[in-house]
C-alpha cells in the first residue's frame, strides 16, 4: 500500500468515524435522552440495552442476567422500573449481592428484583397524582405480588418497600420503548 492510499483509507475511517459521532449525536437531538450513568438513555431502545449503558447500574444489569429477566425487560411490557443504582447495592451487608447473584439464590433474586417492577408505566406526574389522591401516599402492586408505598416531601418522590425502608427517586422518567426507568438510592426488600 503506498502512502497516498493509506492516507486515503485513514481519511475513509476518519470520515466514517466522524459520520457516526454524528449520527449518534443527531439521535441524541432527535430524542428526547436522560443521562443516567454517564451514558445517554434513549427511549427507542428497551430498559434492558438502555441500562447495560449506565456505568451506575452494572449490579442491576448482572443481576438482572443472573435472575434470567433479561429476556423479559426486553419484552414488549410496559413496565415501570425501579432501577437501584451501586450504590445503592453498596449499602447491603457486605457479601449480599454476592451471595444473591448464585445460582441456588435465583428464586430469591427473583423475587427482589420483580419487587422493583410496576406492571405498566407509570410516569412522575401520574405517581405524585396518586400520592395526592392518596392523602399523602399511593400504595402500588408489584410484578412480584406485594405492594410498595410511594409517598412524597417537598419536591422529592419516595417509595417505602414492606419493611419500611424508604428509597429516593433521584431521577424521574427516563423513558424507554418499553416502559420507564426511575432511579433510586436504596434496594427495595419484599
Amino acid at each position: 500500500m503506498n502512502s497516498r492510499t493509506k492516507i486515503a483509507a485513514f481519511g475513509m475511517i476518519a470520515l466514517s468515524f466522524f459520520a457516526f459521532s454524528g449520527n449518534v449525536a443527531a439521535q441524541a437531538m432527535k430524542e428526547k435522552t436522560v443521562m443516567v450513568g454517564g451514558a445517554a438513555m434513549y427511549p427507542s431502545k428497551n430498559i434492558v440495552e438502555n441500562a447495560m449503558n449506565s456505568k451506575d447500574h452494572t449490579t442491576l444489569v448482572a443481576a438482572v442476567k443472573a435472575a434470567g429477566l433479561v429476556e423479559t425487560l426486553q419484552g414488549k411490557g410496559p413496565f415501570t422500573v425501579l432501577a437501584p443504582t451501586d450504590a445503592a447495592f453498596a449499602k447491603l451487608p457486605a457479601g449480599t449481592v454476592e451471595s444473591l447473584v448464585k445460582p441456588e439464590n435465583k428464586e430469591t433474586l427473583t423475587k427482589i428484583l420483580t419487587y422493583h417492577v410496576l406492571a405498566g408505566k407509570y410516569n412522575a406526574k401520574q405517581i405524585w397524582a396518586a400520592v395526592k389522591a392518596g392523602n399523602g401516599k399511593a400504595p402500588m402492586k408489584t410484578v412480584e405480588g406485594e405492594e410498595l408505598t410511594f409517598w412524597t416531601k417537598g419536591n422529592d418522590l419516595y417509595v417505602k418497600d414492606a419493611k419500611g425502608t424508604s428509597a429516593k427517586v433521584t431521577i424521574a422518567d427516563v423513558n424507554q420503548s418499553n416502559g420507564v426507568i426511575h432511579v433510586i438510592d436504596t434496594v427495595l426488600m419484599p
